[in-house]
């Protein structure tokens, strides 16, 4: 698929606001038992019982993961999330934060923005704000942020060493960056790097994995942890309601899981106090 940056900007945002306006999937399956979006959510890594406690219609089975859990997320940080959609990592967050933190969703499309915002209002959560912006442009201060969140938007990106650099810019330093993402362990056949559908489906627009790390890197963050998680991909990306309609499309002889995995990263900006300082007496985090 080729387009200039700003036709991909469109292409996900148009198929996107459709998804928040018609609530997301309600079932899906790729061969497999049809799962529902609690099934996909617990699937990925989130918590059922921590899911009932969200505004419904906050989760539209859209992720690859939960970002939320990768690090510890203090009282009175400041967390942002990359493409926050319905809200569903700025609400899990935001219970962590507590009052005193702040929660900032970014995302450039309109539906999901008005959604989130009328969930937030609908149930108190006063700690959370949403915003319009691209995540190659970041609506955010310089160094005023203590974790960036973001869970299968990333590889949406057409520019992801750009993202990696607001993501840097935007962290305090020690800052992390907790990430759920899409990437690739060998190149795609041409017949689904063409497909739109697999574009918008989190599996055209994916880089290489080494490609990826190297655009975190390259961008001052250090690698903490990069995991591969070790579930179906294409079978839990079918429960997404745009990757649902790729596993009809793709080649019969295509072994999707070769290919494509679901990656967590860890990674964290330099600069900010090491561990090591909390183990003496007198010093400033003990």
């Amino acid at each position: 698929m080729t387009q200039s940056h700003s036709s991909v900007h469109d292409t996900v945002s148009e198929r996107y606001g459709q998804i928040a306006q018609t609530g997301g999937a309600s079932c899906c399956g790729g061969g497999a038992a049809d799962l529902n979006v609690l099934d996909h959510a617990e699937a990925i890594g989130y918590d059922r019982n921590e899911l009932a406690t969200l505004p419904d219609g906050a989760n539209l089975g859209l992720g690859c993961g939960n970002p939320t859990s990768l690090t510890l997320i203090g009282e009175g940080q400041t967390v942002v999330d990359l493409g926050s959609g319905a809200g569903i990592d700025c609400f899990l967050a935001a219970k962590r934060v507590g009052p005193t933190g702040r929660v900032i969703g970014v995302d450039m499309t309109d539906p999901m923005l008005e959604s989130a915002r009328q969930y937030a209002a609908d149930n108190g959560f006063n700690q959370v704000e949403f915003r319009k912006g691209f995540i190659e442009s970041l609506p955010i201060e310089d160094d005023s942020v203590d974790l960036v969140i973001s869970n299968c938007v990333i590889n949406l990106s057409p520019d992801k060493s750009k993202v990696f650099s607001e993501i840097v810019r935007v962290l305090k330093p020690g800052g992390r960056a907790a990430v759920s993402d899409i990437v690739l362990l060998k190149p795609l056949p041409e017949a689904v790097l063409s497909d739109v559908e697999a574009y918008i489906g989190c599996v055209a627009g994916a880089s290489m994995i080494g490609d990826y790390l190297g655009h975190a890197m390259t961008a001052g963050l250090n690698v903490a942890r990069a995991d591969r998680k070790d579930f179906d991909v294409l079978a839990v990306l079918g429960c997404s309601p745009e990757a649902g309609k790729l596993l009809e499309q793709l080649p019969k002889d295509f072994d999707g899981n070769s290919h494509v995995a679901s990656l967590d990263l860890l990674a964290v900006k330099p600069g900010g106090v090491v561990a090591s300082e909390c183990c003496e007496p007198g010093s400033r985090c003990c």
